[in-house]
């Protein structure tokens, strides 16, 4: 009987997945992904379990358990194999195009290591899976007194992503939960700082404010906080009531000096033309003629008879006369 022969192909420990220019690469694709992962390791251990075949002990011990002679040596032989190929098993680790594998040896930090496939120690080596995607997190309503002594309901949300996954892991137990408490402790403290009008009126100061103090905090635990946004302001109705009032009474103070502004406006141009009239006399009996127009171009039964003031002269008496 010839011996079988196998010929292993190379061992691919790059990438699983498709090339940059290449289709299910997005995040929608994350099932194509998996099946990728687990297709690469059913190609390894077969790659494997070639490898066994060759040597000849191994062969030996798989015909004679296939011709029912099975001998001690043989069944220690067929355990040995078994449990190499779980030892591999094992040993084989497949880490995400988004995702960090933080290694741990003997309880000292390696390092992180991925995406693609790699080999670890069992039981000596440990392996944190780390994602490097953005996270939205929503901070929860967060009840508020304003400088000016207003209480207010406020909500937000933070996106971050983690930027050293051996950070993460090593400085802080929970980064997640970590990041949310120092979010909603920087949400009460920098509202609490602000008056009502700036917190409704200049919410991208405060936006760039709440983001600075996050990130400084977070900065070492590895995650980098790139936008805070406040979402909601809640106002109590009996201040949403004085505020409207406020506003109304805002717009009428605003028609009061429009309409002042507008009397004076009229009353200098009135001043003006009285000035004009008195240097020409001879315009004023225009301008009586100009209204006499005016009034004539309606459809109206008023007859007027224009009466010059020298006329009426001739019958004052004569010390009214000489004063006119």
């Amino acid at each position: 009987m010839q011996p079988l022969r196998s010929t292993p192909g190379p061992m691919r420990t790059g990438s699983t997945g498709p090339g940059p220019g290449e289709p299910g690469r997005g995040p929608n694709n994350s099932g194509q992904g998996q099946g990728q992962g687990i297709s690469a390791l059913i190609g390894t251990l077969a790659v494997i379990a070639a490898l066994l075949f060759q040597l000849e002990p191994v062969r030996r011990a798989l015909f004679e358990w296939l011709q029912g002679g099975v001998s001690p040596v043989t069944t220690v032989g067929i355990a040995i194999v078994v449990l190499v190929v779980l030892f591999l098993i094992s040993a084989i680790k497949i880490v995400r195009e988004y995702e960090r594998g933080v290694i741990f040896r003997l309880g000292r930090l390696i390092g992180a290591k991925g995406p693609g496939l790699f080999i670890l120690i069992p039981i000596i080596d440990k392996m944190v899976k780390v994602s490097l995607r953005v996270i939205a997190l929503d901070i929860p309503p967060q009840e508020v007194i304003t400088k000016d002594n207003v209480p207010v309901q406020v909500n937000a949300v933070v996106f971050f992503r983690v930027v050293d996954p051996s950070k993460s892991v090593v400085e802080v137990e929970d980064f997640l939960q970590a990041t949310n408490q120092i979010s909603q402790t920087t949400l009460r403290s920098v509202l609490g700082q602000a008056e009502l009008d700036e917190l409704l009126a200049e919410r991208e100061k405060l936006n760039r404010r709440l983001q600075e103090i996050i990130d400084e905090h977070t900065d070492p635990w590895g995650v980098k906080v790139g936008t805070v946004e406040i979402k909601d302001v809640r106002i109590p109705q009996e201040m949403q009531r004085a505020i409207a009032r406020q506003a109304e009474a805002e717009r009428e103070r605003r028609a009061k000096i429009i309409n002042a502004d507008g009397e004076l406006q009229a009353a200098e141009k009135l001043a003006e033309a009285a000035r004009i009239l008195q240097e020409q006399p001879a315009s004023i009996q225009l301008r009586f003629l100009q209204t006499l127009l005016d009034i004539t171009s309606e459809q109206t039964t008023t007859i007027v008879f224009p009466l010059p003031i020298d006329v009426l002269k001739a019958f004052m008496p004569a010390g009214d006369r000489q004063r006119s």
